[in-house]
């Protein structure tokens, strides 16, 4: 599951792939939000966690990874 990360004051965006689902993500996502966690805790396929204070949340994005085409041909 790829999942990018806007974080307020900040130029980039935080991209990982992640092995949970998309309804935890969420769930992790709206448990920050709400203020009953204060930070924003997510691992990573490489086993890194990701840590963003709630607070600072701009947005986060879930979905599918893009499968990256390789060649020159026309498909």
């Amino acid at each position: 599951m790829e999942v990018k990360i806007g974080v307020q004051h900040s130029p980039r965006e935080i991209v990982l792939e992640s092995g949970q689902s998309a309804e935890e993500v969420e769930r992790q996502v709206t448990e920050a939000l709400a203020g009953k966690a204060q930070l924003l805790s997510l691992a990573d396929d490489r086993g890194r966690k990701v840590l963003v204070p709630a607070d600072r949340l701009a947005y986060v994005e879930i979905g599918e990874p893009t499968v990256r085409k390789v060649g020159f041909g026309a498909m």
